[in-house]
């Protein structure tokens, strides 16, 4: 069990030492950790816990992170977890924070955060795509048949993007809207 617990807090501290662009440009990251390396959850389960980590308060990460430990080793998975997932941006952040107070008129520095911030929509990009995958096709790679297509997913996407765009419907509405219509369709 310490093994595990201290699998989980190096796991979650190199996701938090690397989660530039936070929430869901951190996606690819926590999946290659907890789904791929660990195999703690399968790739549904997955997109389950990043679907509950949308509706829960606090960042993306910290979240994933109290959800995976305490499916992994409970209360104390859940505490190391969280801690390792923010303990690296708290340091980094008053590092930072003092390095760019110093440094704010350098224009090579600006021009690094221009190109931290260009792979961060990569990496959210892809994670759209990922979502996208298995949401409307149960699987996260290309080979999808004609019968594995959710067409009740692809409706209830295309109507809130179009109530999202046109309408500026709040979000939380549209959430609320789309787990009733989730009840009662699947």
């Amino acid at each position: 069990m310490s093994k595990t617990i201290f699998t989980l807090f190096i796991s979650f501290l190199q996701i938090g030492l690397f989660s530039i662009g936070g929430g869901y440009a951190i996606i690819p990251l926590i999946q290659e950790q907890v789904v791929n390396s660990y195999n703690w959850l399968t790739l549904q389960e997955f997109t389950d816990i990043i679907t509950i980590s949308q509706m829960t308060p606090g960042p993306l990460a910290v979240n994933t992170a109290s959800f995976v430990g305490i499916r992994i080793a409970g209360i104390s998975g859940a505490i190391v977890a969280t801690l390792g997932c923010i303990i690296s941006g708290f340091i980094i952040s008053i590092f930072l924070y003092k390095f760019f107070k110093k440094y704010k008129n350098i224009d090579s520095i600006s021009n690094i955060l221009k190109g931290l911030r260009s792979s961060s929509v990569g990496l959210i990009a892809s994670s759209a795509f990922t979502i996208i995958l298995i949401a409307f096709f149960g699987s996260s790679s290309f080979n999808v048949k004609a019968v594995d297509i959710n067409i009740t997913a692809i409706i209830v996407f295309a109507i809130s993007l179009f109530l999202l765009r046109k309408y500026k419907i709040n979000p939380m509405l549209i959430m609320v809207l789309t787990g009733v219509t989730g009840l009662f369709f699947y």
